[in-house]
C-alpha cells in the first residue's frame, strides 16, 4: 500500500536522493536537464509515493516546456526505490499523474525514454520534435491527453520560462 501526494518543497532533497540512487552518476548533465534549470516542476503534477512507514518509495516530476510554440509537459524523472521495484508503483505514479495532467487542462506530454516501457502508458515516438543534443531522436516519445494534441506540433523543445 502506497500513499501518493503532490510533491512539496519539503520533499525536494529526499526526492533528489532517490533519483541519485536510481540513476547513473551525471544524470543532471543530460540535455533534458537544461530545459529544467531554474524552472520549478509543475505544481500539483509532481508526486511522491510513500510506503506504510512513510518512507519515500517513488517519485515523478513534470516540467513545462514549449514545442514549436505549443505548451507541453516534459515528464521525468520517474523513479521507484529498488526495494519497491516490481510492485506496480511506477505504473501507479504514471497513471495517476497523467490522469491529473489531463484533468488540469494539459494537452500533451513528452519524455525521453524507452519506447517498450512507456508504450504501455500510450506513449509513442514523436517525429519532428527536436530535443537539445545529444538526444537520440528514437527516444523522444509523446502522449496526447486530448485527441490530436500532437498533430502538426514540431520543432525544437525549449524552456517554458
Amino acid at each position: 500500500m502506497f500513499t501518493l501526494t503532490p510533491e512539496s518543497n519539503d520533499d525536494w532533497w529526499e526526492v533528489e536522493g532517490l533519483y541519485d540512487l536510481c540513476f547513473a552518476p551525471g544524470r543532471t548533465a543530460l540535455s533534458s536537464y537544461r530545459l529544467r534549470d531554474d524552472v520549478p516542476p509543475v505544481e500539483g503534477l509532481s508526486h511522491v509515493a510513500r510506503d506504510r512507514q512513510g518512507i519515500l518509495a517513488g517519485a515523478i516530476r513534470y516540467w513545462p516546456v514549449r514545442v514549436g510554440g505549443q505548451d507541453a509537459l516534459l515528464l521525468g524523472p520517474v523513479a521507484v526505490h529498488p526495494t519497491h521495484q516490481g510492485e506496480g508503483l511506477g505504473g501507479l505514479l504514471m497513471n495517476a499523474s497523467l490522469r491529473r495532467a489531463g484533468e488540469t487542462g494539459w494537452q500533451r506530454v513528452m519524455l525521453v525514454g524507452d519506447a517498450p516501457y512507456y508504450s504501455r502508458f500510450g506513449f509513442s515516438r514523436l517525429t519532428g520534435v527536436e530535443m537539445p543534443p545529444p538526444t537520440n531522436p528514437d527516444r523522444i516519445l509523446g502522449l496526447a491527453l486530448v485527441e490530436g494534441a500532437w498533430t502538426g506540433v514540431k520543432g525544437p523543445v525549449t524552456r517554458a520560462i
